[in-house]
């Protein structure tokens, strides 16, 4: 028996097809932050059960909705991730097994403005997208959240497409909100911005992205994602360094 989870906040144009791609779980769980536009109007049209809670942090909102699982097998998948029928028939038979493993990841085929990005840091992109829930739980972090476990985690055959982007300004939105959650996260431990967080940090980021990690093969969409990805670390500290100065 499997548990599907969500975390949604405005994503009416993803909401249905994502319920849809999740028809083999035995029951789907979405816990939305208050969604402005017809997320939840479009969810409970499905046999769904819709929580509303209050977006705290990504780590805070998963393990909450882990918490309300029926069963002890886990899928979650983000709302821009797209399930393939292979990889849905894979973890149905994974689950039915005897499984060696109490957690799986799923590599991801990263696409962005249109394009499949092969190389850019996304080349072993995976996650996990699949657990038991009395061995994982997300480890706290404000974004980039990641499933934490003492036992040894499976790889699934297929994969899955990550449609993260939607338009240049949606992208962007969506890296100065990390950008926000990571320097909160800062301001906590007391980390305070200085020169080689401003200068040397963006540039590290983009010449790893763009040239070690090979983005410059992914052409001009390899260029842009290694940008912006720059400037959000840049944003990252000039938001930190306005919350020690009290500045909205």
């Amino acid at each position: 028996m499997i548990s599907a989870l969500a975390i949604t906040y405005n994503e009416e144009t993803h909401i249905e097809s994502y319920i849809k791609s999740l028809a083999f779980a035995d029951e789907i769980i979405i816990v939305d932050s208050f969604s402005t536009d017809r997320t939840v109007e479009i969810a409970k049209q499905y046999d769904v059960k819709v929580i509303s809670r209050a977006f705290k942090n990504f780590s805070d909102q998963k393990n909450f909705a882990i918490s309300q699982a029926t069963y002890d097998w886990i899928v979650f998948f983000d709302l821009d991730e797209k399930i393939p029928e292979g990889l849905a028939q894979e973890i149905l038979t994974t689950v039915q097994m005897e499984s060696p493993f109490h957690a799986y990841n799923v590599k991801r085929d990263f696409h962005f403005m249109g394009k499949r990005i092969k190389y850019s840091g996304f080349q072993t992109d995976k996650s996990v997208r699949l657990f038991h829930k009395n061995y994982c739980k997300y480890n706290g972090n404000a974004v980039h959240e990641r499933i934490e476990t003492t036992e040894t985690i499976g790889m699934l055959k297929h994969a899955l497409e990550h449609q993260t982007y939607k338009s240049f300004d949606n992208y962007n939105t969506k890296l100065s909100l990390y950008s926000k959650l990571q320097a909160e996260e800062l301001f906590k431990k007391d980390v305070r911005p200085n020169l080689i967080h401003f200068l040397f940090r963006p540039w590290y980021r983009f010449m790893h992205q763009y040239f070690l990690r090979l983005g410059f093969l992914d052409g001009k969409e390899g260029f842009i994602i290694s940008y912006v990805h720059a400037f959000s670390v840049f944003k990252r500290y000039i938001q930190l360094w306005a919350m020690y100065r009290k500045i909205d």
